[in-house]
């Protein structure tokens, strides 16, 4: 009797070191009562011992009692033992209510016999067969203690049958453990499949218990999702030669471990992330990273936006996407370039009448929409002289002057931009004033209101001349379409810089 009050003092010490941890009377630290019984017997006295229950039950146990089980566990656990704490795991959810979950874990030996299985005690001692139900105990008990409390949620799981202690009783010749049916809102899951022997494992565990301690804290994983990755798991560790069962009758949903609540700012930042993302626009990706630098998607919002720099410079997704333009022909060519040597509204038209759909249509009404912006603005009527020199575009002063002078756009001088937030400011200096509007739809007023565009541009002459290359290039198609913080106008300077040699 003394050693059994011992043993029963060590067994349940894990249950009263929980106690102290939520304290006594007081409120549970989870939302909804989570009790488990945990067991694991390896020191058998009659039988051959096992290596890895001990482990494996101390393993679950500790990684319960980490996700908010209140844990009681035995280990070499005689018969007697193993029926007491049965009687008050049942009791304790009875007491817990509809909304507990209740789990029970098993390492060990188990047979079966005339279709029922049975767990055995580390006092184990059997000399016929039909003493079986009197030796041993009866798995079946675990399920009515659950269906007596009549609760939501149970779990039953075993890690037994890893070999058959009784080889020379011939009534025990069904290897493994008999598939059991699973009372509403239970979830049975068997170490290996029905009648099939489980390994005990080369290492400190079960490689059962291994996954299983594993995939049980990964956050916002539903149950059943996570018994699969424990077979997927067992079947690679064992080269197939192990496959995890596991049966179900549950009614609801449930997850050891709740995924994370996101603070607003973290659901901001991955809202906003989902939108760049899809975009691929290296300013959108660059406004990201100067709102959420330290979020969790900065990292992939860094390789994006050096994927797409690089793409958008060499021009690749226009090349993959579409072929490469034909050469318009030399007639139309001619007539282009007429234009451009006299850049006015009806050289520009003139071009327009005769090719509708040409190479350059797209450019010459972009050029069209922008000298009659200069002749709005222009009391005279006298419109563009063409013959005019850069220097004397650098004297012009005032607005009207300005508009009276060709647009020769070079890097160091004012541009010609009548009506727009450009018009007078130097290419160079662009990058030093704040957007008109939010760069991306959405963008919080701080991240882009009186903020300066060189946060996101490094705009160097050599720079800025590749990305009005690229407008070149891209003449005509969906991406000169594109809103830009200073308009379209913006884009047309830089193409026709981009066309001067970008000097």
């Amino acid at each position: 009797m003394t050693h059994w009050l011992q043993k029963l003092g060590k067994n349940i010490a894990f249950t009263a070191v929980t106690a102290l941890f939520l304290g006594a009377g007081s409120t549970p630290l989870w939302a909804q009562q989570r009790i488990a019984l945990v067991i694991g017997n390896s020191n058998y006295e009659t039988v051959s011992p096992l290596d890895n229950p001990t482990r494996d039950a101390q393993l679950i146990a500790q990684t319960l009692q980490e996700i908010d089980f209140q844990v009681t566990l035995l280990i070499d656990a005689t018969q007697i033992e193993m029926k007491q704490a049965l009687s008050d795991f049942g009791r304790s959810l009875r007491n817990g209510g509809a909304d507990t979950t209740g789990l029970f874990y098993y390492a060990g030996h188990g047979v079966q016999s005339f279709g029922n299985n049975y767990l055995l005690p580390v006092d184990v001692a059997l000399s016929d067969a039909a003493d079986l139900d009197l030796e041993g105990v009866e798995a079946q008990s675990v399920l009515r203690q659950m269906a007596s409390a009549r609760n939501r949620t149970n779990f039953v799981i075993l890690d037994a049958c890893r070999n058959n202690p009784f080889e020379n009783m011939a009534e025990f010749d069904s290897p493994g453990l008999a598939e059991m049916k699973a009372p509403t809102g239970t979830f049975l899951s068997y170490a290996t499949s029905p009648g099939a022997v489980a390994l005990d494992g080369l290492g400190q565990n079960s490689p059962f218990t291994t996954a299983l301690a594993r995939e049980m804290t990964k956050p916002g994983v539903a149950v059943e999702q996570m018994f699969k990755q424990v077979r997927v798991s067992v079947l690679e560790q064992t080269n197939g030669m192990q496959t995890p069962w596991d049966t179900s009758s549950l009614t609801n949903d449930f997850t050891f471990v709740n995924a994370p609540v996101e603070d607003p700012e973290d659901l901001a930042a991955r809202s906003l992330w989902e939108s760049v993302q899809a975009t691929k626009d290296p300013v959108q990706i660059m406004l990201f990273l100067r709102g959420y630098p330290d979020s969790a998607y900065a990292d992939d919002a860094r390789a994006l936006l050096a994927e797409a720099i690089e793409s958008e410079l060499t021009n690749d997704t226009a090349a993959v996407e579409r072929p490469a333009p034909a050469a318009p022909p030399a007639d139309e060519q001619a007539l282009f370039e007429a234009a451009q040597a006299n850049p006015t509204v009806d050289a520009y038209r003139q071009y327009l009448d005769a090719f509708p759909n040409g190479t350059f249509a797209e450019f010459a009404r972009g050029e069209i929409e922008a000298l009659e912006t200069q002749a709005s603005v222009d009391p005279v009527g006298e419109g563009v002289t063409p013959a005019v020199e850069s220097t004397e575009l650098a004297m012009a002063t005032t607005e009207q002057e300005r508009s009276s002078v060709p647009n020769v756009v070079k890097f160091n001088l004012p541009l010609v931009a009548p009506g727009s937030v450009i018009d007078g400011i130097i290419l160079s200096e662009i990058t030093k004033m704040s957007p008109m509007f939010p760069p991306v739809e959405g963008l919080p007023d701080e991240f882009w209101k009186e903020q300066s565009c060189a946060n996101c541009h490094e705009w160097t002459q050599e720079r800025l001349c590749d990305q009005a290359n690229v407008y070149v290039n891209l003449s005509g198609q969906k991406s000169m379409e594109k809103p830009h913080p200073f308009g379209g106008i913006l884009k047309r300077n830089l193409r026709q810089w981009a066309m001067g040699g970008c000097e």
